[in-house]
């Protein structure tokens, strides 16, 4: 990789290391640890990843915790509402980042146009990056998550999950995670 490749992950970490929430595990800044997460499923399951793809992946939750879910009204188009800013605010600091780094506007704007999920089952880097997301989240953070909801809210998410994912993600879902069988037609899409 290049040496401005290099630069803008470390950017990124640098930003992320001041997130005041901490990883339950690792008590470490919690975006931080999901950056380095989100770059390790994707090393492994996508090894040949471009550039643009790793920055995507490294920077997808960058600075999250400066727009806080509490912002936004408690309710279904409160949520979307913030994840929409959220991506916008994410694919706007990458971009900043990489340009600072000696990347063109043009590379940082694929980035963010790819942090946004335009062209999700479309575009085969987006999509990726979509499944590395919910890969991320079911090895990481379903068990914590499943923990605090009851089996209807987390049936509902395992199968909006599966629907983002490529059937390649969904395969990969069903052959390396243990979901318990009621789960298990959540997968069917």
């Amino acid at each position: 990789m290049s040496g401005r490749f290099e630069a803008v992950i470390a950017a990124i970490d640098r930003a992320n290391s001041a997130d005041p929430t901490l990883e339950a595990e690792t008590r470490e800044p919690a975006a931080l640890v999901y950056g380095r997460r989100m770059s390790g499923e994707l090393d492994r399951i996508c090894p040949d990843a471009s550039e643009h793809l790793r920055i995507a992946a490294r920077g997808q939750h960058i600075e999250r915790w400066k727009l806080p879910r509490s912002a936004y009204p408690d309710s279904r188009e409160g949520y979307h509402a913030w994840r929409k800013a959220q991506a916008l605010a994410h694919g706007a600091r990458v971009a900043e980042l990489m340009i600072a780094a000696g990347y063109c506007e043009a590379d940082g704007a694929r980035v963010a146009q790819m942090l946004r999920k335009e062209g999700i089952k479309r575009d085969p880097e987006v999509q990726m990056l979509e499944d590395v997301i919910c890969l991320v989240f079911l090895r990481w953070y379903f068990a914590d998550f499943a923990a605090r909801h009851d089996h209807e809210k987390i049936f509902g998410i395992v199968a909006k999950t599966a629907r983002k994912l490529s059937a390649k993600g969904r395969a990969r879902v069903a052959a390396e995670f243990d979901l318990p069988p009621e789960l298990a037609p959540a997968l069917a899409v």
